[in-house]
């Protein structure tokens, strides 16, 4: 009998629960037995302590020492939030499988069941990502956004103790939780868009050795197509452009078959100024189709968005 496979993952609640669903999908889909490995991140570490994640690297920092441990051996498979996933590959490290996607949208949990268009000007809502930050403040709600760290527990807590009024969170990760009942809205991509890759994991392995081969009955085609677009437009968008990105892909049924659209918006750090685009294309050649958007959007003006805004200037909205 062959050992059961080492699954790696942050030690969170949230990343304990979803490598237990990966877990279980080997051992339901491949027939073998996995068991779950606890690894110690920076981005865990800082996040404890109150640092703000882009002083830190950014997403990556929860990364690299999952990938450090299967470097080393220690573990054979890493489970990450895909949205976390760096779009640059990783020697000797394999993207194996992308699961069926969870909801990938954003969503509210406010006090006393309101939604965002419902609190008052000047209400506090907490957020730790730029994209969201700018997203808010180019709805013109009035809303006092300010920054929050910590798990999902956490976040919410400050909104049920009064010192937020509300926090925007991934309603995967509510969901995975079994927490959803507690968002107060979910929004709409028109209003917000959401990280690329959001909504899905990432299982990464050695590239050596026949396990990559394995796991790759655990993807998502469709799944795997829609961030593979939306990854395409973030690499692209930042070899020239430092500005906050959303994107969202889906992969839907057309007159020639399925076909896949992607939507994707760059925007000013304070919200006043946005290049939106959409772009469709084959599922096959969904990188082709991120490149491509991310491009056009570029032409038109996203690598200048970290600019401060000019108040007299048009909202770019293409």
């Amino acid at each position: 009998m062959s050992a059961p496979l080492r699954v790696g993952t942050r030690a969170s609640l949230l990343a304990t629960t979803q490598a237990g669903h990966v877990v279980e999908m080997i051992r339901t889909t491949l027939g073998r037995e996995a068991v779950l490995v606890e690894v110690s991140t920076e981005g865990d570490r800082t996040q404890a302590a109150g640092t703000p994640l882009e002083t830190i690297g950014g997403t990556g920092v929860f990364v690299s020492a999952l990938r450090d441990a299967l470097l080393a051996g220690e573990v054979d498979v890493a489970v990450h939030s895909l949205k976390d996933l760096p779009t640059y590959p990783a020697d000797g490290i394999t993207l194996a499988a992308v699961p069926l996607r969870e909801d990938p949208r954003d969503v509210v949990v406010a006090r006393d069941g309101l939604t965002l268009g419902e609190l008052p000007v000047g209400s506090r809502v907490g957020t730790g990502s730029p994209r969201r930050v700018a997203q808010l403040h180019a709805l013109g709600l009035g809303l006092d956004v300010v920054g929050v760290r910590g798990n999902v527990d956490s976040r919410i807590s400050k909104v049920r103790s009064g010192e937020y009024d509300a926090v925007v969170l991934a309603r995967a990760g509510l969901s995975r939780i079994g927490r959803l009942d507690e968002a107060t809205e979910v929004l709409d991509p028109l209003q917000m868009l959401p990280a690329p890759g959001q909504g899905a994991l990432g299982i990464e392995c050695r590239s050596e050795g026949g396990l990559a081969e394995e796991l790759a009955r655990l993807d998502d085609a469709h799944t795997r197509s829609a961030v593979n677009a939306e990854r395409a437009v973030l690499a692209t968008l930042e070899g020239g452009c430092s500005a906050p990105i959303g994107a969202l892909a889906e992969v839907a049924e057309g007159d020639e078959g399925d076909e896949i659209w992607v939507r994707a918006i760059a925007l000013s750090l304070d919200g006043g100024l946005s290049v939106r685009m959409s772009a469709s294309g084959a599922p096959a050649d969904a990188t082709s189709v991120g490149n491509r958007l991310a491009g056009e959007m570029l032409a038109d003006g996203a690598g200048q968005l970290n600019q401060p805004a000019d108040p007299s200037a048009e909202v770019q909205n293409a």
